[in-house]
């Protein structure tokens, strides 16, 4: 994974995030508070979410994506893939999204940059 700067931080190969499915990147790469899920819709669009779900401690990376949210694996709040708001309870609290891009095949990620 590369450090970033304008042109984002490469964290993952399009091909390594199956349809419906995310991946955690660590904060240590991304430089913010919270780890980062990158999430891939099943149009092959993706997305990027702060991880954490705001209900209870739990990874969006390991929960379900499907009609524009992701499900948490906890307690099944839903988040809005493009916006990081609540769709679903029991989370109250929207959650942080974050821009990516994907070039050439590859995701960029721009932690704090909002879509």
């Amino acid at each position: 994974m590369d450090t970033g700067n304008s042109t984002g931080i490469r964290v993952a190969s399009v091909d390594d995030i199956p349809e419906g499915e995310g991946i955690a990147i660590s904060s240590d790469i991304t430089g913010t508070e919270d780890d980062i899920a990158i999430l891939r819709d099943d149009n092959g669009t993706c997305w990027a979410l702060n991880d954490t779900c705001t209900h209870e401690t739990a990874s969006l990376a390991e929960g379900w994506v499907e009609d524009g949210d992701v499900e948490c694996p906890l307690h099944s709040s839903r988040f809005n893939l493009k916006t990081g708001k609540v769709d679903g309870l029991p989370a109250t609290r929207d959650t942080v999204a974050h821009r990516v891009e994907v070039r050439d095949g590859e995701v960029y990620l721009f932690p704090g940059e909002r879509p």
